[in-house]
């Protein structure tokens, strides 16, 4: 997707990673690590995981390919956000859930079914339906969520979700 890789972070990000004031951050399938060093720059402790190496300064880099099937690489560690952005492989959903702190934050934002007519994603296996962020993340208190069809910098037709994870009592 080559929308992954664009320099500047995403307005989505920008929006909703300014809930994110400490803790470390999870930077999913992070490309060249546009958010990553966004968050650095904010003074934020980043982690960010690729299947191809990066070099990220002041993050720490973590090189796994996340749909080999051989398991979440963090175990049973939490962050304060995750972050993953033009990036869609629905088996991560559940490990996502797991590995937020209490409170912390996902932002979420990647392409759902109209987009192949626009570009890349096209194949349906890695388009959202509509509704599917929303419904994979119900069970966390969900503060935004937007879906359809954007101008920025080209057309593109996403789904956008930023939830918090509810305090286990």
């Amino acid at each position: 997707m080559s929308g992954h890789d664009i320099g500047a972070p995403s307005p989505w990000v920008v929006r909703w990673g300014s809930l994110i004031e400490r803790g470390d951050v999870l930077d999913v399938a992070c490309g060249s690590g546009r958010h990553s060093k966004w968050f650095v720059e904010k003074g934020i402790d980043v982690v960010a995981v690729d299947r191809v190496p990066q070099s990220i300064p002041g993050a720490r880099f973590v090189q796994a390919d996340l749909e080999t099937g051989q398991g979440w690489p963090f175990g049973a560690r939490r962050f304060a956000g995750i972050v993953v952005t033009n990036y869609l492989h629905r088996p991560l959903f559940a490990d996502l859930r797991a590995s937020l702190a209490p409170d912390g934050v996902l932002i979420y934002e990647t392409f759902m079914l109209g987009n192949e007519r626009y570009g890349k994603p096209s194949n349906p296996l890695f388009l959202l339906q509509a509704g599917e962020l929303l419904a994979a993340f119900a069970d966390l208190h969900v503060l935004a969520f937007e879906q359809g069809r954007v101008q920025s910098p080209k057309t593109a037709v996403i789904q956008r979700l930023c939830a918090i994870a509810k305090e286990k009592v």
